[in-house]
């Protein structure tokens, strides 16, 4: 079985499924409920997983991090793979003047192309239904849906083109495993972790850790804690699970907190997160 975060675009992470082989049914995903609902439905029921949104395998997304390390320890995710976007812009008889309805998952994957455009959508949940999407837009609005789900008597607009420009939509596979999964060839992997002594420069020691088994960190990110100031998230590629398993050895020896969110088979995953511009102090 196979399922999904209410929140999530069902087409895309069909599409996901159906491209990696996950699930060959003609059929919608498991609406999972919220994403804590989603990951303790998973963890609790054999044979069940659920298709994820991942940000991007080198620069996970926050809100995925924060709730598997809130979730069980027996989560983790196991593979990715880029879909296509599938979004479109349309409205009926070619009108864009009026409300523009867009969705969750539709508007954190376009929203950046939408700003650029002057739009200024209206958001409703992803369970809304497509009929009550077109009656809040109303005879002159616009919808922003999968291609697959465009309602009858609307077409693309002028601009639908440009909301595909932002690269693939990353997703995937939340399973429930007993150990985390061993691996031959490089993955890349998620790794949360807290310092055993939390205070002004107890990150550097743990840094020390991670670099000395010959790790090249690629995300860091800190995060606020009920247990304690500070928990950290990374991503990194890694050779083999040997090196992971020496890496956590390691890091249980000097009594650190761990867990091993996500182990994604494959050295590259192209194309790359987003990129920033940098214009550094100096450079004027």
């Amino acid at each position: 079985m196979l399922g999904r975060d209410e929140r999530e675009s069902s087409a895309h992470a069909l599409l996901a499924a159906r491209a990696q082989g996950w699930s060959t049914e003609p059929v919608e995903l498991l609406d999972l409920g919220t994403t804590a609902d989603t990951l303790a439905t998973v963890a609790s029921i054999a044979d069940l997983a659920a298709v994820v949104h991942l940000g991007h395998p080198e620069q996970p997304s926050p809100g995925l991090e924060r709730a598997l390390l809130e979730g069980s320890p027996s989560l983790v995710v196991t593979a990715a793979v880029p879909v296509e976007p599938q979004w479109v812009w349309v409205g009926a008889g070619g009108s864009s003047g009026g409300q523009v309805v867009v969705d969750e998952a539709g508007l954190r994957d376009c929203a950046a192309v939408l700003r650029g455009l002057g739009v200024h959508p209206r958001l409703v949940p992803t369970r809304t239904p497509v009929a009550e999407r077109v009656a809040l837009a109303g005879p002159d609005g616009s919808l922003v849906v999968e291609r697959s789900r465009v309602p009858a008597g609307f077409t693309e607009l002028p601009d639908s083109a440009v909301l595909a420009d932002r690269g693939p939509v990353w997703y995937g596979l939340l399973r429930a495993r007993d150990v985390v999964p061993a691996f031959t060839a490089p993955a890349q992997v998620w790794l949360a972790f807290g310092p055993y002594d939390d205070h002004r420069g107890s990150l550097q020691p743990t840094l020390a850790v991670i670099a000395d088994a010959g790790i090249d960190l690629q995300h860091l990110r800190s995060q606020a804690s009920l247990t304690g100031p500070h928990v950290f998230f990374t991503s990194f590629s890694c050779p083999t699970s040997a090196v992971l398993s020496a890496l956590v050895d390691e890091l249980d020896t000097r009594g650190i907190a761990h867990r091993t969110l996500a182990v994604l088979p494959g050295a590259t995953f192209e194309p790359g997160p987003d990129r920033a511009a940098p214009q550094w102090a100096g450079e004027l």
